[in-house]
């Protein structure tokens, strides 16, 4: 998911065949203009607000959830990055990278061209971004990459749902393992995961993320962690450590602030929870429709 700079609001719906609304397989997919954020913008999927881009400002991420991802991002080795996003939704993420660390090479997956044609009509992506789009299942185009990307990725997201909910195969330890491969010595994986009251999928996510690397930690709202809302349980992985003596500042001074889980607190929250694989993977839980948080 992903913003642009440079670009200006005007150029927002620029062209009398620029579609205002599509339907694809998730259901109905448009863009709102946001009238608390003059030059910022929503897509809604079915109903459930899915991305926020601010044209004039890719580095404003407005979902608690993209924040953290964003603060995960940063505290990456300064510098351009090869970054993988699997999930387009607006491309928030990959215009954010773009602002924040120029000359970035980003390949995002996403099945719904329908969707990538809406947000490029309406939210064009910032000139001269290196920004190449894939289009189909997250897991089979990831597997199918170029031989030459594998160990040179420094940011992997996965951000993947079918409608409100994360699709069974991209929560496997096959998955992962598959994804790992593609990862530098010192790149990150991360995660949007979302789950409700007793935590079982985000634990079971944990769980699985802790087989494949040897660092990981867990941020969300402390009132998700402790099971009182459904929402959103960022998760990062890494074969290299883990800045984890900086990430409890960086989220806990953020207006919308977030818990860091690492260490002991994270084997006592994943607390014997199954690995999953292919054959126990399930989608996530179907989410109200608060999930997506505000600014």
């Amino acid at each position: 998911m992903a913003s642009s700079r440079g670009s200006s609001r005007d150029t927002v719906g620029s062209g009398d065949d620029a579609p205002l609304e599509i339907t694809i397989g998730a259901g109905q997919a448009r863009i709102d203009p946001d009238r608390w954020s003059p030059g910022s913008y929503t897509l809604v999927v079915d109903g459930t607000p899915q991305s926020h881009v601010d044209l004039d400002d890719p580095t404003h991420l407005a979902f608690e959830y993209v924040r953290r991802i964003g603060h995960a991002i940063d505290l990456l080795p300064p510098g351009p990055l090869t970054a993988l996003h699997l999930g387009a939704g607006a491309l928030t993420l990959p215009r954010y990278v773009e602002a924040t660390r120029p000359g970035s090479r980003q390949q995002v997956v996403e099945l719904e061209q329908g969707l990538v044609d809406l947000v490029r009509a309406q939210l064009p992506f910032p000139r001269g971004a290196s920004i190449r789009v894939r289009y189909g299942d997250a897991r089979e185009v990831m597997e199918k990459l170029p031989a030459g990307l594998r160990g040179t990725v420094d940011l992997l997201v996965v951000d993947v749902f079918g409608g409100s909910r994360i699709p069974a195969h991209v929560t496997s330890l096959e998955f992962y393992t598959a994804a790992a491969a593609f990862l530098s010595p010192t790149g990150m994986l991360i995660v949007n995961s979302a789950d409700g009251a007793g935590l079982a999928f985000a634990r079971g996510q944990a769980s699985t993320l802790q087989t494949v690397f040897e660092h990981v930690v867990a941020v969300a709202d402390p009132g998700t962690l402790k099971g009182r809302r459904f929402g959103n349980v960022v998760l990062v992985g890494s074969h290299s450590e883990l800045p984890v003596d900086r990430m409890p500042r960086v989220y806990s001074s953020d207006p919308l602030p977030a818990k860091v889980v690492a260490g002991r607190e994270l084997r006592d929250f994943v607390a014997g929870a199954p690995v999953v694989t292919d054959a126990t993977a399930v989608p996530s839980p179907e989410p109200s429709r608060s999930v997506f948080g505000g600014r």
